[in-house]
This record gives C-alpha cells, structure tokens and sequence, in this order.
C-alpha cells in the first residue's frame, strides 16, 4: 500500500539528524557572536543575586538578533546561582501571544498563574487583579521579581504604555518583595513613543543588539547544520545562500535557521538525498506565504477590520484599486456591523502606512486635482494566499 511505503521510508530517506537544533525555541550551549551584549546584561543584573534591586533593563533589536536568546540564558545562569537563597525568582511572558497578553488583564491574570495562584479569565475589575497579584507578591519567599517582557511594544500598542506605568509604580507599594522589568522590544524607537510621565517612571537601563551581518550568520548556520543534518547532506552554496537571504532581512538569525530547516523538510518530501540551493530559494517562497498569513492572524482588531475592508473592496473594484476615503466608509459599516469602536480617520491612515510597510499593500499618493491628493491602494497579499488571509480575518471578527 502507498502509504505504508511512505510511512515506512521516512526513517530512512530523513535528512535530519536533530531537527529540533534549527527550531526557534531551541537554546544552544554557546551563543556566537553575542559575548558582549550578555555580558552587559549580566553585569546590570548581578547585584540581584545579593537580593537588591536593579534599573529596569530594556533590550532592542531587529527580530532575530539574539535577544530573548541571550537574555534567557543570563536568566537561566541567575536561577541557578539562586536556587539555594532563594532571593530571586525570575517569569518570562511573551507579550505578542494572543488571548494571554492582548489586554492587561490578561498578562496580570498570566502572571499570576505563574506565581501559583488564580484570578477568573474575566470578570473582576482591574484594580482587583492587581491587588491580588500584589497579594501573591508580599507573601513570596523570594526579595525579587525578574520580570522578563518580550515583545514588550506589542503589549504597550495593544493596551497602552499606562499598564507599563502601572507597573513600575507596584514597588513604592510593595514592603517584602520588589519588582525588576526587562523589556525586549523589536522597535528601537519604542521609549521614544511613550509618555514621558511613563518613562520617568521607568529608569531604565538599555543594551541593543546589532544585526548579525553575513558572515557572522554563516558561522552560527555551520554550527547548526552540524548538529541538525546527517553527513554530507547539505550541499556546497547552501550555507551561503541562505545567509544571504537573511542578511537582506537585517541580519535575522531566526529566519536563516527557519530557511534551513524548511529546505531540508522539501528536500526530503521530494526524495532528494541532500540539501540544493534551490531548496532554499523554495522555502524562501513557503516561509513568506506563511509570515503574511502570520500578519494577517496575529494583527490587532482595528488592523484586521482595515486589511478585511480593504480586501472586500478591491475584490469588487475592475481596477483592483481604493482610495484611502472609501476604506473609511467600508471600514466604519463593518465596525458598526461587529459593534466595535470606530477609529478616526488619521488613525485609520495610520495603520494603512502600517499595512503598506509589512507589504501587505501598496499605496501610493496621486493628485486628483482640485479635490486634492489621496492615496490609492492596491492589495500585495499574493492570489495563491488571499483566500486564506480572507478566512482568518472573518473567523477573528466574526463575520
């Protein structure tokens, strides 16, 4: 039967020899080329091990320049190191995951799970919450909260920087344990775009991550493809190649891994016995199919209500074009349909700039004489996958 051959044959025609290794979640031994930054924040966060409290600490980086790395393996030696005082206690929440810290309820209800105790999913008022969680803190064993925020622009856009604000003010209240933040944040403008009166609040402590450059990614894709792929089976050009693509993505580690370990995958589902350059070009084309529907999945409601508008609109256009005006006015009948607040129209250009820069649409700015200049948009999501990206967008607004 053909699927007991297929079945059957996948041991033994596999590339892999640990696939695990080229997986984003995978935290090797040693991490190259990061030295200094993690020395860095290891030094800024060392007093914590004699139970005093440090500056908060923010990390910046482009995606995929080592950060959470790094800093979870700083925060992995500190427990370690605390493990018998008892002094410290380190959580670690990643802010972009939905339905955990998309409002900050949520991220406090998270956090108090992970110091063992409880609150409804919904239903209590916020200032409760909080104080429970400051409850929970007062009678931790543990002087210090580490408390790891990656992502940590996506939780301030999604809610607001006052939960940020909220936050830090909770150690003035506190008398056993105190709170330590460390922020990772992809947008390296990301202090700049909040209150002032938030950021005073803050004293914070900064470390950025530089892009990893070609051939540092080609040192750190070596390493990997050693320890992932069986002998001999990654071709001459491949290391190379997919360090090259990655480098045109300002240096991201994450996608270089993604390419490789992608490429092996279609190289072994078309029988290949090693790894081609054009294996890479082919996963290049599968992991952007999949970042767009990504996108389109992880986007706030206000951004998918304007991508969704924007679809239905050129759907029914023969030019395949709309201006920014009757966006506005599909966008505020479908807001009104689903009964969520309408935003005002420079928000609204806002996140259609938004849309234009993750290249999800192209808009372009034309005169239309005496009525002024408006922007035209077309819609850049490709055919094979705009179906999709359709489906997920009425599945989340429930349309």
């Amino acid at each position: 039967m053909e699927l007991d051959e297929i079945f059957d044959s996948v041991k033994s025609r596999s590339l892999f020899k640990d696939k695990q290794v080229l997986q984003s979640n995978h935290s090797p031994d040693d991490i190259p080329h990061r030295n200094e930054q993690i020395k860095s924040v290891a030094s800024i966060l060392a007093p914590t091990l004699l139970g005093e409290r440090t500056s908060n600490l923010f990390i910046y980086g482009k995606t995929g320049s080592g950060k959470t790395l790094s800093i979870q393996h700083v925060a992995n030696e500190l427990s370690k190191r605390s493990i018998e005082n008892k002094i410290l206690r380190i959580e670690y929440l990643n802010c972009k995951l939905k339905k955990v810290a998309d409002t900050e309820y949520r991220i406090l209800a998270e956090l108090i799970k992970k110091l063992g105790g409880s609150v409804p999913a919904t239903g209590l008022p916020t200032d409760q919450v909080y104080l429970r969680f400051l409850d929970i803190l007062e009678n931790s064993e543990e002087k210090l909260l580490i408390l790891i925020l990656d992502e940590i622009d996506q939780a301030v856009k999604k809610i607001s920087d006052e939960f940020l604000y909220n936050l830090t003010r909770l150690n003035s209240e506190l008398n056993n344990t105190q709170i330590i933040v460390v922020g990772i944040s992809n947008d390296l403008r990301f202090l700049d775009m909040i209150d002032q009166r938030v950021r005073s609040s803050l004293s914070e402590e900064e470390i950025v991550f530089p892009p990893y450059n070609a051939v540092q990614l080609q040192d750190i894709l070596r390493k990997r493809s050693n320890e992932a792929f069986k002998q001999n089976v990654v071709n001459e050009g491949v290391i190379a190649k997919c360090a090259a693509y990655a480098a045109r993505e300002h240096g991201d580690a994450r996608r270089a891994l993604d390419l490789l370990r992608v490429a092996g995958e279609l190289a072994e589902r078309s029988s290949n016995n090693k790894i081609e350059v054009e294996h890479i070009d082919l996963a290049n084309e599968k992991i952007e199919k999949d970042k767009i529907l990504d996108v389109v999945e992880t986007g706030t409601k206000q951004f998918q209500m304007i991508l969704y508008s924007i679809i239905e609109l050129v759907e029914k256009d023969k030019n395949n074009s709309v201006f920014t005006g009757d966006i506005f006015d599909f966008y505020e009948i479908i807001c009104k349909k689903v009964n969520i607040d309408i935003l005002t129209q420079r928000r609204v250009s806002d996140i259609i700039a938004e849309l234009d820069m993750l290249g999800l649409i192209n808009a372009r700015v034309i005169s239309k004489g005496r009525h002024g200049r408006m922007r035209e948009i077309k819609l850049a999501i490709p055919e094979g996958i705009k179906e999709k990206a359709k489906l997920i967008l009425e599945e989340s607004l429930g349309l």
